[in-house]
């Protein structure tokens, strides 16, 4: 492995890239509290959940624009309502053309309310079982999510985090070819190696900066390639 880059030298170059600080910092956005986090409502994280699974590799736009009436559809996405819809119910649904005809993705939407329901079972609720989840370990949650659920590999699991406020940094193409390049990992990034290798680095530049996983992210991305955030 190469020698680490430290986050100020990253810093500055993302700062001279985007026009100085005060123009990066005005992309950074804050995390929520784990306190504020643990304020959900389960149905309103198994909503988001599944708006990320439809927006993968979908045009986002149309998928918001549809999200009333997959919220009408799913009861709310109250978990236990969800579950008792019948096969037949959710093949209903798949097929409606008020919403997106897409049967897995559909059929993901039951089985993460599964998933919703029985880590509530365990923990309390979903919203705490995320809340109190340590930042520093955050790609073992990502991995959590990809076992128990459904549909919820590679970025979707943390773009749902991300859009719940929980910290989270992101492997888009930018951090991806920031860390190959720089030799920062030697297994790949979805193996549980390489995703060890790079939280480590995070973890680093956290404690060297003092700020978040997900502005340290942003950061990078600016610093690099095309800015995808």
């Amino acid at each position: 492995m190469s020698q680490l880059e430290s986050f100020s030298t990253i810093y500055q170059r993302a700062s001279e890239r985007k026009g100085g600080d005060e123009s990066l910092e005005s992309l950074l956005t804050s995390s929520l509290t784990p306190d504020e986090i643990g304020q959900y409502k389960d149905a309103e994280l198994l909503s988001e959940m599944s708006k990320k699974v439809f927006q993968s590799g979908f045009i986002w736009r149309i998928v918001e624009n549809k999200w009333s009436a997959y919220e009408e559809a799913f009861f709310g996405f109250e978990p236990h309502k969800v579950l008792m819809l019948s096969p037949e119910q959710l093949q209903e649904r798949a097929s409606d053309p008020n919403l997106i005809r897409h049967m897995k993705k559909t059929m993901a939407i039951y089985d993460n309310a599964l998933m919703t329901h029985d880590i509530a079972r365990e923990h309390g609720s979903l919203a705490e079982y995320i809340a109190n989840w340590p930042s520093e370990e955050i790609t073992q949650l990502w991995a959590v999510l990809k076992r128990r659920g459904t549909r919820l590999g590679g970025n979707t699991g943390p773009y749902f985090l991300r859009a719940i406020g929980k910290d989270t940094f992101l492997l888009t193409g930018d951090v991806q070819g920031y860390l190959t390049s720089h030799k920062l990992v030697d297994f790949g990034f979805s193996s549980k190696s390489g995703l060890k290798q790079v939280q480590g680095v995070f973890n680093t530049w956290q404690q060297q900066s003092g700020r978040s996983l997900a502005d340290i992210s942003r950061v990078l991305a600016c610093s690099v390639g095309d800015n995808r955030i």
